[in-house]
């Protein structure tokens, strides 16, 4: 392949030159391999499944630990929908793994916040995020402190 070179102000062949023989050689040879790969890729991503549904119990554990009090399943409700993969949620980060109270917290207030107040409401009718948030956090500190209660 030919580029430009800017330091050089001329054409300039890119790459790796490689032998036919070669080439071909690499691609019967990965192709040879590639069931092995691919029943490895499955045992894997199997293991990660099985790891990633342990960590969610662990997680629904710490809830009902720290909140005593929560209603039945919720727990494991919480733990689900905080630490789903790729989400971005409290569940998944750093903290949360190494079952820190604070991670656990935001994920009980998200839950809370959802589930047992009229934000989603006030967010169709077009509120700010931060003002509806303001709006239900009585509503939130009173099903948290009703939830540390044993």
């Amino acid at each position: 392949m030919l580029k430009w070179s800017c330091t050089r102000k001329r054409y300039e062949r890119q790459g790796w030159l490689v032998e036919e023989t070669a080439l071909l050689q690499a691609e019967q040879e990965c192709l040879a391999d590639a069931e092995v790969r691919a029943r490895r890729r499955e045992r894997e991503a199997d293991r990660r499944a099985e790891l990633d549904q342990e960590y969610v119990q662990r997680f629904a554990a710490r809830v009902h630990e720290l909140f005593p009090s929560c209603p039945a399943g919720r727990e494991q409700e919480i733990a689900e929908h905080a630490c789903q993969k790729y989400s971005g949620r409290a569940g998944r980060s750093a903290s949360a793994k190494n079952l820190d109270e604070n991670a656990i917290l935001l994920a009980v207030i998200a839950h809370i916040r959802h589930a047992e107040t009229n934000y989603d409401e006030l967010l169709v009718q077009g509120w700010d995020r931060w003002l509806a948030r303001e709006e239900v956090r009585d509503k939130v500190d009173q099903v948290l402190e009703s939830w540390r209660r044993e």
